[in-house]
C-alpha cells in the first residue's frame, strides 16, 4: 500500500493536480482491490467525510483516463477498478459470490492471447476473464 507521500507523486508523474479527493479515491483502491464504486465512495467519505457520487466518478475517470487505475467489467457485474496497471494480467471471477483474483498472463503457448486476425489494428493488450467457484463458494457446493 503505497503512503500519501507516494499516491501525490504518482498524481504529480501523471501531471494531475494533488487534491484530498484525487488522493483518497487512488488510496482506496489500493486498498480494496478489484474494488466496485460504492466501496470506493464508502472508503472516500470514511476519510474526507461528506463526497458526492459524482466528484468520486470524475475521479476515477480521470485517474483511469490517466493510467494510474484500470477499470474492469465482467459480464454481469458492475465496473470494478483496480491499481495493477501497466501489465496484461487477467482475472479470474466466482460465479457464486463475484469475488475476483488477479491471473497473470500464461507463458509459452497460450491459446487466444494472440489474434488469429488482427485486422489491421495495433493490438497492445488482451483480456480474458476466467470464470468458475472461488475456494469457499466450492467447499460450501463440494466442488
Amino acid at each position: 500500500m503505497p503512503t500519501t507521500s507516494e499516491i501525490e507523486q504518482l498524481l504529480r508523474g501523471a501531471t494531475l493536480r494533488v487534491t484530498r479527493p484525487r488522493v483518497a479515491v487512488l488510496t482506496a483502491v489500493h486498498g480494496i482491490p478489484h474494488a466496485d464504486t460504492d466501496s470506493i465512495i464508502g472508503a472516500v467519505r470514511a476519510d474526507l467525510g461528506e463526497v458526492s457520487h459524482q466528484a468520486v466518478y470524475d475521479v476515477l475517470r480521470a485517474l483511469t483516463e490517466v493510467g494510474l487505475l484500470r477499470r474492469i467489467q465482467p459480464t454481469g457485474m458492475v465496473a470494478r477498478y483496480e491499481s495493477r496497471v501497466g501489465d496484461n494480467h487477467h482475472h479470474v471471477v466466482c460465479r457464486s459470490c463475484g469475488t475476483i483474483a488477479d491471473v497473470d498472463c500464461a507463458h509459452g503457448s497460450a491459446p487466444c492471447l494472440t489474434a488469429s486476425e488482427d485486422h489491421g489494428f495495433v493490438i497492445d493488450e488482451a483480456e480474458v476473464v476466467y470464470w468458475g467457484l472461488c475456494p469457499d463458494c466450492s467447499a460450501r457446493t463440494g466442488t
